[in-house]
């Protein structure tokens, strides 16, 4: 009788599978195989960047194509300083086990390296920002260390990620209006409670192997409650972006297009289920669509402003 796979949401097909056999480990510790998570480290940066009033367009797309590079490089260096740290817990649970430094393709000393060299490129394009934005964005490191202990002691390790993966929406604000007010501090808030929301959903994905090895989630702790907790994050959202775009003064196309990221949010509230692992996946997945629709609504005030 065969044997059930073990539930992964590690990629080695596609064109990750045609690299070069010493690149492709790289590729997988900077989850290059799973750009969701580049996606949801950007979009908050352009909800941040297109939000405050009396910036050019053309500014704005300087700024949209420099957050476009830079995710992909801070998500990196992100998930190359988590797997250092969780290493042996990635050992023990099924969905993680193939990581590159848990499975052995690579060395702690490669992954420093590699790390280092990210952190480079990373300052290279943070030296392009004003001066509020490279106090920020070198102040966010001090997050993306900590999180990975999250986990060892608290029980709410997704609410520390939302701050963390959350602080794009800030980053762009600031890097776009060169100020910290209001407004800024609305989205930052909506932008947290939507990240513990899906990032909680995620989480459900591994609540047997986290429960053996004692480790603690946001989505154990809510087991049972999975659609009251995720819609109440999601609720909070949606309040954190209109008042958001009350204070940043958002023309009405903002009020009409909110509707639909609602209805995004909504419909997966409606469609989770904790313990299926293969729909938390792709309810998690489906908030790159979310997230787009958010950007819209943002842009749609813009331009009516």
């Amino acid at each position: 009788m065969d044997q059930p796979v073990p539930h992964t949401d590690i990629r080695v097909d596609g064109w990750i599978g045609r690299l070069p056999a010493r690149l492709r480990p790289y590729a997988l510790l900077a989850r290059l195989d799973r750009p969701i998570g580049t996606w949801l480290l950007f979009l908050p940066g352009v909800w941040g960047i297109m939000l405050p009033a009396g910036v050019t367009p053309a500014q704005r797309i300087f700024l949209i194509v420099l957050f476009g590079i830079g995710s992909v490089v801070m998500r990196a260096a992100g998930c190359v300083v988590n797997d250092m740290w969780d290493r042996d817990i990635d050992r023990q649970v099924a969905r993680t086990a193939g990581r590159p430094l848990a499975s052995g393709a690579l060395s702690m000393r490669e992954a420093a390296l590699f790390l280092a060299a990210l952190l480079l490129i990373g300052f290279n394009i943070l030296m392009n920002l004003n001066t509020l934005s490279q106090v920020l964005g070198t102040s966010s490191l001090i997050l993306v260390g900590l999180y990975p202990l999250a986990k060892r002691v608290t029980w709410w390790p997704q609410l520390v990620m939302g701050f963390t993966f959350g602080f794009g929406a800030p980053l762009g604000y600031a890097a776009a209006a060169d100020r910290v007010d209001a407004a800024l501090c609305a989205l930052y808030a909506a932008t947290i409670v939507w990240q513990l929301g899906f990032d909680t959903i995620y989480g459900f994905q591994d609540m047997e192997d986290d429960a053996r090895i004692g480790v603690r989630s946001t989505s154990r702790l809510m087991a049972g409650h999975a659609r009251l907790f995720v819609g109440t994050c999601y609720a909070l959202t949606l309040l954190g972006l209109m008042a958001a775009g009350g204070l940043a003064h958002a023309g009405y196309g903002f009020w009409l297009a909110l509707p639909l990221p609602a209805l995004l949010l909504g419909w997966q509230v409606t469609r989770l289920e904790e313990n299926d692992p293969a729909t938390c996946l792709r309810l998690f997945r489906f908030n790159r669509e979310t997230g787009l629709a958010i950007a819209l609504a943002i842009l749609a005030g813009t331009l009516t402003r």
